[in-house]
């Protein structure tokens, strides 16, 4: 099994949430949060910000910790074919945007950032860390643990 830590940012604002079009070499776009891998030695914090910075051109401030989701992704489910199973751990954090110009990611996979009306999101072919973090955002548990999310249709891994 391969394993991935992650940190992701929920940002909603007037009613839109900021999102990204993940758009890799193979395999069909889907829309995503703004986040991803912690580095090795990286504090997920700071990763965060980083991610945000990278994939959209924005500065952001963390809000809050809104919670963390962990699971498994089965090698069938996976968009790679012929992989392992697959851990992810994503910790989710409330952030605000305070400077910066939304861009494409220069020399990445996410093709553009939008904001996008909350209504909206159920039409989108998305990733299932969408469904999660606007969960979190709404429900912002005590625990912080993320309920599952059902995978299938629009809603993929």
């Amino acid at each position: 099994m391969c394993f991935r830590l992650a940190a992701y940012a929920v940002c909603v604002e007037d009613g839109r949430v900021l999102l990204a079009s993940h758009a890799p070499p193979k395999g069909e776009a889907n829309w995503t949060l703004p986040g991803g891998r912690v580095e090795h030695a990286e504090d997920p914090f700071d990763a965060v910000l980083r991610e945000v910075a990278e994939e959209t051109g924005y500065e952001a401030v963390v809000e809050r910790l809104l919670g963390v989701d962990s699971r498994v992704i089965p090698a069938a489910e996976r968009n790679v074919p012929g992989t392992r199973d697959h851990q992810n751990v994503g910790i989710f954090y409330q952030v605000r945007i305070v400077g910066g110009h939304l861009r494409p990611e220069p020399d990445g996979d996410i093709a553009e950032s939008v904001w996008t009306p909350l209504p909206d999101i159920r039409r989108l072919r998305r990733s299932s860390l969408v469904d999660v973090g606007l969960a979190l955002a709404r429900t912002r548990p005590p625990t912080g643990h993320a309920a599952p999310v059902p995978v299938g249709g629009l809603i993929q891994h």
